[in-house]
């Protein structure tokens, strides 16, 4: 039996690499969690929580334009649009998720849908790959609200389990025109208002289940994602500078057969 510590740095490390890219973070977390019995409500919670830790690699890599917009939101309009934009595409999964969220726990979190999720992604991200991309929007900054708007409807797919955040914003962001990078780097800035508002919500709500000791849990968890994240990012950003999004997609499929193949041993419980 593993102690709990090592526990916690192997799913944080998990979380850290899976969290921006197009696999659903939650889906592997879940399967992580099962392998090292670590699951109950106090684990989901946990998992939440640690996504705190990938945020923040995101806040230490972009720190100098996060420290300009900051700077600028009195007086820059390109900083003050950043900061809209980041907000609009916010709010979609934000509502959504505070009106549904209990019903889709309830109601979603099943092998087949969370395969399918996976399955299903993937063909959407082969589609989006082999359809002719019209890049309109090079960088961030000049993303509108109305595509701020866009990418954040296409969040809220990801409130579906298995379908993932960052694969819903990115491909969402390639059909509004955005280049690879630059809807790379819209999501992991749309990261941060989702995931610590997430985190929070999940920790206030249930703050009964957990006692000072656990700080060591937390801690070396937050730890583990926060330098996995770091090293993925960069990663991806080189990555999408040369390489298109299908190997994922091709994952997406595989591990979409681990799911049904785990459910249906009993080696997991998908809910």
């Amino acid at each position: 039996m593993l102690p709990d510590l090592v526990k916690a740095l192997v799913l944080g490390v998990v979380e850290g690499l899976t969290e921006f890219l197009p696999i659903s973070s939650t889906g592997h977390l879940i399967l992580a969690g099962a392998l090292l019995d670590f699951d109950g409500e106090k684990a989901k919670v946990f998992e939440i929580v640690i996504q705190t830790g990938a945020v923040l690699a995101i806040v230490w890599e972009y720190r100098a334009r996060f420290a300009k917009v900051l700077g600028g939101l009195g007086s820059d309009p390109l900083a003050r649009r950043f900061a809209l934009n980041i907000l609009i595409a916010f709010m979609p999964a934000a509502v959504l998720g505070l009106l549904l969220g209990k019903y889709i726990k309830e109601l979603l979190f099943r092998p087949v849908v969370v395969a399918l999720a996976f399955i299903l992604g993937a063909f959407v991200i082969l589609w989006a790959e082999r359809r002719e991309h019209r890049t309109r929007i090079e960088h961030v900054d000049d993303v509108m609200p109305w595509d701020a708007l866009r990418i954040g409807a296409a969040q809220t797919l990801a409130l579906i389990p298995g379908t993932s955040r960052s694969g819903a914003t990115i491909i969402g962001g390639l059909f509004v025109g955005l280049s690879r990078k630059a809807a790379a780097e819209f999501s992991f800035f749309l990261a941060i208002p989702t995931l610590v508002a997430a985190a929070a919500y999940d920790a206030l709500k249930h703050r009964a289940l957990f006692t000072p000791s656990d700080a060591g849990l937390f801690g070396v968890g937050l730890v583990a994602a926060f330098v996995s994240a770091f090293l993925c990012v960069r990663w991806l950003l080189r990555y999408v500078s040369r390489h298109d999004f299908t190997a994922f997609a091709w994952y997406r499929i595989a591990f979409g057969i681990v799911v049904l193949a785990t459910a249906y041993t009993g080696l997991v419980r998908w809910s």
